[in-house]
């Protein structure tokens, strides 16, 4: 509740603008500023159900990120460009370098900073993914000397992850494919994630299981960088509509994500 306190006070001169009285079309200002190229470039972590995974027999792509992008560059008139990433560190230095007009990631007061935030679209559960026989079986068992935690680099849960743990040990990997690879390999007990992501992973390693419970809550949003002024709160309401019509719900629903649920309207 207290983040999303945060982004309301954050957004309210935007709101003041008149935001709430946006049309299904965006204005020329608002589009220039949203996708200057003539097309909506949404980046997206690929494997990641709460951005796009690729269904392993059709190929079709789809996720909550991807489904809202494609909506929002259908209501702006704009081709829809997808740019993949392999990670969040990737993604994030891609937008560093301008090569994304948009993307959805976790958020935190530190990157609120560096990118304009949107109202929140999801909230997220944290916890922990545990190879088949292991001696991991609570979330209580995990903080301990001796156990090892992988985690994505430069994510919001490697971030939360380093904070709260007290015992056991951080073991970093690139991305998504890297926790798994260092949990297979043995050097890692477990893999520290969002719920979303480590469901997806455990389809990949049989026997595993993601553990009962929440480490916390991990509050998503549409991400764009600063200085889109003109662009921002076209943003922020579609985001906003997309919650009340039911289109992330329906985007949760699409993927089959678990451990995630529809942000409340603000």
């Amino acid at each position: 509740m207290r983040l999303t306190h945060l982004l309301t006070t954050a957004m309210l001169a935007v709101l003041l603008t008149g935001c709430a009285g946006i049309s299904t079309a965006p204005t020329p200002e608002a589009r220039q500023a949203l996708a200057p190229t003539g097309k909506l470039r949404v980046g997206l972590q690929l494997g990641s159900p709460h951005n796009v995974i690729a269904d392993p027999v059709t190929g079709e792509m789809k996720g909550v990120g991807y489904d809202l992008g494609k909506e929002l560059a259908r209501r702006m008139g704009v081709p829809f460009e997808p740019v993949m990433y392999p990670s969040v560190g990737a993604l994030l230095d891609g937008g560093k370098a301008g090569s994304w007009d948009v993307a959805f990631v976790g958020f935190s007061l530190a990157r609120a900073k560096e990118w304009d935030f949107t109202a929140l679209h999801l909230q997220m559960e944290f916890g922990y993914l545990v190879p088949s026989g292991s001696a991991v079986s609570t979330m209580t068992d995990v903080d301990r000397p001796g156990i090892r935690v992988a985690v994505q680099e430069k994510s919001q849960p490697d971030v939360f992850i380093s904070r709260t743990l007290k015992n056991a040990v951080v073991v970093r990997a690139s991305g998504l494919p890297g926790t798994l690879e260092t949990l297979k390999s043995g050097r890692a007990d477990a893999i520290f994630s969002i719920k979303p992501s480590l469901f997806e992973v455990s389809n990949q390693l049989p026997g595993s299981h993601v553990l009962d419970g929440r480490a916390g809550v991990d509050p998503h949003a549409m991400v764009m960088p600063k200085g889109r002024d003109a662009g921002l709160a076209y943003a922020h309401q579609f985001i906003e509509d997309a919650k009340s019509e039911g289109r992330v719900k329906a985007a949760i629903e699409r993927v089959g994500m678990r451990g995630a649920v529809v942000a409340p309207l603000e």
